[in-house]
């Protein structure tokens, strides 16, 4: 797998650590990031991985920087990429490299609260229920097949911070699961929908 990250990467740090419990079978190939002072890339070369940064450099096209990254990833000989906050928009192009093998995870309840401010949408939209989810990646903003999603719910008394660290601490333990998922069971599109064909994931509540 290759990590796109922009920040520090705590979801790429939590994919690691299931595959160190032995959790995901998988092998992290590279970490690539759009920001040369990600700390994200830091905590990937403390745990010996290969951490590439990719800036996108003055009158850099989007082409250009895009086809990068592209590189990076192919010479690490990935079949998977998981962004893991890459705050950049892949380009249609990208996703047709490696495509329904691109992967992201999202702090709301997708189709809800697309893009950003999240957590500040579902305080002033006082919505009751929260959460995250993994979904592969197309072209549009927060748009693909949904593959995994794990609800929470929003406190009387939250704010967008104190939500926002729940939904990250289901983030972590959702992202494996997805991945894992992915990687080892049989699943169609059948339009938007992404279906498993072996039943239903593991902790689904009708499973």
């Amino acid at each position: 797998m290759g990590v796109l990250l922009s920040g520090r990467g705590s979801n790429f740090l939590a994919l690691q650590q299931a595959i160190s419990r032995g959790d995901l079978s998988a092998e992290i190939a590279v970490v690539v990031s759009n920001r040369d002072d990600a700390s994200g890339l830091d905590a990937a070369r403390r745990l010996g991985l290969p951490a590439v940064a990719v800036p996108k450099i003055g009158g850099a096209s989007r082409h250009d920087h895009e086809q990068q990254v592209l590189a990076v990833l192919e010479d690490a000989s990935v079949d998977w990429i998981c962004l893991a906050g890459y705050m950049r928009l892949l380009s249609a192009e990208f996703v047709a490299r490696f495509p329904r093998r691109i992967v992201n995870i999202h702090p709301s309840l997708l189709p809800s609260f697309p893009g950003l401010r999240v957590h500040e949408q579902v305080i002033e939209h006082g919505s009751r229920v929260s959460g995250c989810t993994v979904h592969l990646v197309d072209a549009g903003l927060d748009s693909g097949p949904i593959v995994r999603q794990t609800p929470v719910a929003v406190a009387s008394d939250d704010d967008a911070d104190s939500l926002a660290a729940r939904v990250l601490a289901a983030e972590h333990d959702t992202y494996w699961r997805a991945m894992r998922d992915l990687t080892t069971r049989h699943w169609v599109l059948r339009g938007r929908r992404l279906c498993f064909l072996d039943g239903e994931p593991e902790g689904w509540p009708g499973a």
